[in-house]
Order: structure tokens, then C-alpha cells, then sequence
């Protein structure tokens, strides 16, 4: 999933705001604002819905599984959102075939003008290209955390949303991405690299050109990917700052608020090719990434787990996915 295309090595400083001057006059606080409750994210329900995921099998485009997790993830969006889209679609892979993928589309607040979007891949990886055993080179994976885990954060979003309705000015809209997923076998990765063409993040290709809304704009947007491995590292991934800094600034700001300095650093990272980036280059919207880059990690700058047949459940944090989707709630909640 993710293809790197370089590494950035320098460190990004925190853009610091100048110091105010004190006004010559005390501004009075305003008494008549209201007061905003950001629900709390419940990590033990996101968790659940990570393992429901992962219990159907890889959920590899146009095998059963795959028929059977869209059918459950359909029916848990139309459970809590005003209006749910099932965006079906064909494209060509990396070899010419073509291929069916449906991307989920939950919708919150349509009436409002402002409009964010909350992202993430639900598909998964056919090949665990990257396991440290060759026998399970052409096996399929999981996707616990490199998948499941991102959707797994968004449906629990989505649950507080229902229970705890949005400020009527904001409306949210929960996409779930087919097809990020199926770029070219390690193996093949040189026969089939071209620079023109993206091979990975087709859904969010095809969504970027085709909105479920016509003439669709959002605020902004943040896609998670690979949020629930332990001892995370969530650096500002480096087209995320390119084309949206302001608005990675505003959720590292709002991350460092609550805590999470340590998971959230204050570093540029890797530069990542994934569903974020026709997202800024086609549809015009600034997405950043929330992903997990472990610059040790034996898989290039991946947790060691990624494209290998361990990505699991068994290595699904509960903590992870509760960090991410505390900060998530708050930046909604508080916009």
C-alpha cells in the first residue's frame, strides 16, 4: 500500500506564531459563548470494529470477503449517518486488467455549506510481498492495521456523530476508499514503474474525479492509514505539508493539546504516495495524512508488520486507536 518515491531527511521545525502584543485595553471574555463537549471516543468500540473487519479474511477486491465486508460496513454507515452512497466503480490495475471496487460514502449534515472529509482505505493487500518468509510472497493479508484499523477509528467517529449530533454549521462526510491496495507485486514493481501514472490509491483516484456530490468541495480533509500498531510514530508526512500545512499544523497543535507529543512528533516525514494525494492534485482539496512512519523499521519506513501476513489482529493497540480518535473528535467537534 503506499509507495515511497524518496526520503526527506531534514528535520521541520514547529512554525511558531509571533508573540501578541497586550492590548491597551483588557478584552472581556465573552460570557454568552457556548461551551463545546467533544464526546469521548470509545477505543474498546473501534477495536470491535477493526476485528469485525478482519473476520470476514482479506478483503481483496471482488472475492467474497470483500462482497461481505462492504455489505457490513454499508449497513454500520447507514446506522448512524443521514445518508449513505455506494459508489461502484471500474478502473484498470497495474497490469491492464480491469476490476470492480465500491467505494462507501456516509453523510453527515448535508445541508451544511462547510463540509470536512474523514477518509480511509477498507480494502487489502493481495500480496504479503514484504514477509520475511518467501512462501508467503503471493498470500494475501489481513490489513488489520494497514486498512482496518484507519476504518475502524471513522466508524467509531461516526457512532459519537449519531449520539452527539454536529454543530448545524459543519458537515462531515466519512469516504472509504476501495482499491488502494492492489499496485504491482514487489516482485514486479521496476517492470511496471511510471512515473506518470499512479498504480496505488485508485479509489480515491476515481472519487477525486467523480465526487459523490457533483461539484463536491470540502474545508479540508485527513486520511488515516496504519493508526493502530503500538508505539506509533505520526511525523507531518511531506506531501501533507506541501499541499496542506495549515491544516496538519492545526491537528499536531490540537494532538500536543491533549498529550500526544510523543506519537504525534514534530518532524517531516517520508514523502507517501496514498489516498491523500489525488485528493489534493485532483479533487483541489487540502487532505493531509495521518499515517505511521517507523524510520527502523525493517520494511522500509513502514511498521514491520506492513504487507506481511502479520498484520493481524494480534498487533492492533487499543491505546493507538484511541489517541487518533480523541484528537480526530476534537479538531471536528471544536471547528
Amino acid at each position: 500500500m503506499k509507495k515511497i518515491l524518496f526520503t526527506i531527511a531534514a528535520a521541520l521545525l514547529l512554525a511558531s506564531c509571533g508573540e501578541k502584543q497586550p492590548s491597551e485595553k483588557p478584552i472581556k471574555k465573552d460570557e454568552t459563548k457556548k461551551t463545546v463537549v467533544v464526546p469521548r471516543f470509545d477505543a474498546d468500540s473501534a477495536y470491535q470494529c477493526v476485528a469485525k473487519q478482519t473476520s470476514f479474511g482479506p478483503r481483496v477486491p471482488e472475492t467474497q470477503a470483500h462482497a461481505d465486508c462492504a455489505e457490513w460496513l454499508t449497513a454500520k454507515l447507514t446506522e448512524y449517518a443521514d445518508t449513505v452512497i455506494v459508489q461502484d466503480f471500474r478502473t484498470r490495475l497495474f497490469n491492464g486488467r480491469g476490476i470492480d471496487g465500491q467505494n462507501l460514502v456516509g453523510v453527515f449534515n448535508p445541508q451544511a455549506k462547510k463540509r470536512i472529509v474523514l477518509c480511509a482505505h477498507w480494502d487489502s493487500r493481495p500480496y504479503a510481498d514484504h514477509d520475511p518468509d518467501a512462501d508467503n510472497f503471493h498470500k494475501p493479508i489481513d490489513g488489520a492495521n494497514d486498512g482496518a484499523s484507519g476504518v475502524g477509528v471513522l466508524l467509531e467517529c461516526a457512532r459519537q456523530f449519531k449520539l452527539q449530533p454536529l454543530p448545524e454549521h459543519l458537515g462531515i462526510d466519512i469516504v472509504l476508499f476501495d482499491l488502494e491496495d492492489y499496485g504491482p507485486h514487489q516482485e514486479e514493481a521496476e517492470k511496471y514503474y511510471d512515473d506518470r501514472v499512479n498504480f496505488w490509491a485508485l479509489g480515491s483516484q476515481y472519487w477525486s474525479k467523480n465526487p459523490h456530490v457533483y461539484g463536491y468541495k470540502a474545508y479540508y480533509g485527513i486520511l488515516l492509514d496504519m493508526v493502530g500498531g503500538p508505539n506509533p510514530n505520526f511525523p507531518k508526512e511531506y506531501y501533507s505539508q506541501g499541499y496542506a500545512a495549515w491544516v496538519s499544523n492545526k491537528v499536531w497543535r490540537k494532538a500536543f493539546d491533549l498529550g500526544y507529543r510523543q506519537a504525534f512528533s514534530n518532524e517531516l516525514g517520508t514523502v507517501i504516495s496514498d489516498d491523500h494525494l489525488p485528493m489534493n492534485q485532483i479533487a483541489g482539496i487540502p487532505t493531509i495524512d495521518i499515517i505511521d512512519l517507523q524510520p527502523n523499521s525493517i520494511n522500509e519506513c513502514f511498521p514491520d508488520v506492513w504487507h506481511t501476513v502479520n498484520d493481524n489482529l494480534e498487533h492492533i493497540e487499543k491505546s493507538t486507536l484511541g489517541m487518533v480518535g480523541d484528537v480526530l473528535l476534537h479538531v471536528v467537534y471544536e471547528e
